[in-house]
């Protein structure tokens, strides 16, 4: 473990130097950043003003899997994500590192994430908080079957074997497929709510394009882990969300072979769990 330490802060950025201006200085060290084919001088900007950061230069945009890159040359037991526009409350990591030694079947540990100057829940931390799951003896909080990457602290050793993030989702929503894959191989996932990270996002640009991405993503999910039905059920859906739906769904029809290349179904337990969060609203 490099200088002692127990958590790497690996960071995924693309075009988004400002941001990082803010944020970077709140991570404990060692941090990754693994540049996602910036065009505004991303890398070369934190080499010269950070120079005690890891910079990892993607060359293109890889989406939610350049974070995998991080994980591969972490040398730390456990890795903490963060977006630019996000950062760990002080002494979180340490705490974090404290319950995932306590806890060798935990995989992913769900933190509390405070959005904006008002430090407002976010909504997936409330429903993880509020798991029908219930507290299994060896976990030390509610179990989930999805996090939020920017408030998720993962088992590196747990991450790497369920193949980390894939770019069949590529970005947005890319957590729930490797929840369910670390479930289905015996791994735990916990909220705990003393661990804090803060996250101050921008405004949306393109709220259409994110709900297009919403709808594929949901989508091409069900059709790598889950029942035929479930597939189903998430296409219509997309056909009623009005033009952003069936947007996402025209894109996930071109997706739909890797997709299927790489499905399989999650073991009974798993995929009764994650049907007992979807009639909550999990």
């Amino acid at each position: 473990m490099k200088n002692g330490a127990r958590v790497t802060v690996v960071v995924a950025s693309r075009n988004r130097v400002r941001a990082l201006t803010r944020s970077l200085p709140l991570h404990p060290r060692p941090v990754i950043l693994v540049d996602n084919g910036s065009s505004d001088g991303t890398a070369g900007f934190v080499r010269r003003h950070f120079p005690d950061v890891h910079v990892v230069e993607a060359g293109r945009n890889l989406g939610a899997p350049a974070r995998n890159i991080g994980v591969q040359i972490a040398e730390t037991p456990y890795v903490a994500f963060a977006d630019d526009d996000s950062w760990w409350a002080p002494g979180a990591l340490e705490r974090a590192a404290d319950v995932l030694d306590a806890h060798p079947r935990l995989a992913v540990l769900g933190a509390r994430v405070l959005v904006g100057q008002e430090e407002r829940l976010d909504a997936v931390s409330e429903l993880m908080r509020d798991s029908p799951l219930g507290v299994e003896p060896d976990l030390p909080g509610p179990s989930v079957l999805g996090f939020l990457a920017c408030g998720a602290v993962v088992r590196t050793e747990a991450f790497l074997a369920a193949g980390g993030f894939d770019d069949v989702i590529f970005l947005f929503g890319e957590e729930e497929r490797l929840a369910v894959d670390l479930a289905a191989q015996g791994w735990g996932l916990a909220y705990v709510d003393d661990v804090v990270a803060h996250h101050h996002p921008s405004p949306a640009k393109d709220s259409r394009g994110r709900q297009a991405l919403a709808a594929r993503n949901a989508v091409l999910t069900a059709v790598l882990r889950r029942p035929w039905r479930v597939v189903a059920r998430r296409s219509f859906d997309a056909l009623r969300g009005g033009a952003a739906g069936r947007k996402g769904l025209r894109t996930a029809v071109r997706r739909l072979p890797r997709a299927l290349a790489e499905r399989h179904a999650l073991p009974v337990s798993v995929e009764r769990a994650r049907r007992t969060l979807e009639r909550t609203g999990g």
